[in-house]
């Protein structure tokens, strides 16, 4: 089978992290890579969920804007509050 060249950037960071996992499989990023092509020709899907996260939704983003705008306006104040904790 012929072979061809794919070229796409990402994260240095992630890229070395995603090298130590691989070899800690077994596998090559060109394995893991050509396996995760397989199967989205396979199934005609992204083989893992992908959703966004709510807190860019319009909703969240007009909200945070609006509070900035308050803020730098001098109709609103930053408040310290306690976080909350995650479970």
């Amino acid at each position: 089978m012929a072979q061809s060249m794919v070229n796409f950037r990402m994260d240095a960071k992630l890229k070395k992290e995603m090298d130590k996992t691989c070899k800690g499989m077994g596998l090559t990023m060109t394995a893991a890579f050509t396996m995760f092509a397989t199967k989205v020709i396979k199934e005609q899907r992204i083989p893992f969920e992908i959703s966004n996260d709510p807190v860019y939704s319009k909703a969240n983003i007009a909200e945070l804007e609006r509070r900035i705008s308050d803020i730098e306006s001098g109709k609103s104040t930053l408040k310290e509050h306690d976080l909350l904790e995650d479970e």
